[in-house]
């Protein structure tokens, strides 16, 4: 319970961090929040509970393609916001957006030999 605690700390702190540097710096927080800070966390953690190099590599090799689908909500939802879409309107659109795609991995990955 203690380790899932510090897990929820560690995790929170960086959230915190690019929300907060994004304030003054919408660049840098952006960089920030980009990085693959979530994915190496959530390899570390993983790493530490089942030492497994098949288990990891599959788990990297699915990160991969599900980071794909949701690249796309980032180009639509500055446009949308731009055109005078509210903010939460054009979050709720970029989360469909996405559960759309990450809908459409799921089924045409088997088909392209994808494991995921």
């Amino acid at each position: 319970m203690l380790f899932l605690a510090l897990k929820a700390l560690i995790s929170g702190m960086l959230i915190a961090a690019a929300s907060t540097l994004a304030k003054r710096y919408p660049g840098f927080g952006a960089l920030v929040a980009s990085l693959p800070l979530v994915s190496v966390l959530g390899m570390m953690w993983l790493w530490g509970e089942k030492p497994d190099e098949g288990n990891m590599a599959a788990h990297i090799g699915a990160t991969f393609w599900y980071v794909l689908p949701s690249l796309p909500m980032f180009l639509v939802m500055p446009v949308l916001l731009r055109h005078g879409i509210g903010f939460w309107p054009t979050l709720g659109l970029g989360c469909a957006l996405t559960i759309l795609l990450y809908t459409a991995l799921i089924a045409a990955a088997p088909r392209l030999g994808i494991g995921l």
